[in-house]
């Protein structure tokens, strides 16, 4: 299951989570949903330097919001997705 699965279900947690940053229901779904549009083009060849880009962005804003909470552990492994989600965007787009 995707974590934007969670946003669009509207999972207790990360409604408490992001609602603590101005979030509303309707905002969290959308949010949601373009994380799952990431994931989706992620998965294909042709699109997937577009959605490693797409995922980095709603990580980023996540990461953003865990570092101001002070989460430190979490921050962290969030940031090591992000680079992570940066090398499959650049390896993507090199024509082998």
């Amino acid at each position: 299951m995707s974590w934007g699965t969670n946003k669009v279900m509207l999972m207790q947690q990360d409604v408490e989570f992001f609602g603590a940053y101005g979030f509303t229901h309707s905002t969290l779904i959308i949010y949601g949903i373009i994380q799952l549009t990431g994931d989706f083009l992620l998965a294909l060849r042709k699109t997937r330097a577009l959605g490693a880009l797409v995922v980095a962005i709603t990580f980023t804003i996540s990461w953003v919001m865990l570092f101001i909470l002070g989460n430190v552990l979490i921050s962290i492994i969030t940031l090591i997705c992000i680079v992570l989600l940066g090398f499959v965007n650049k390896l993507s787009l090199i024509k082998f």
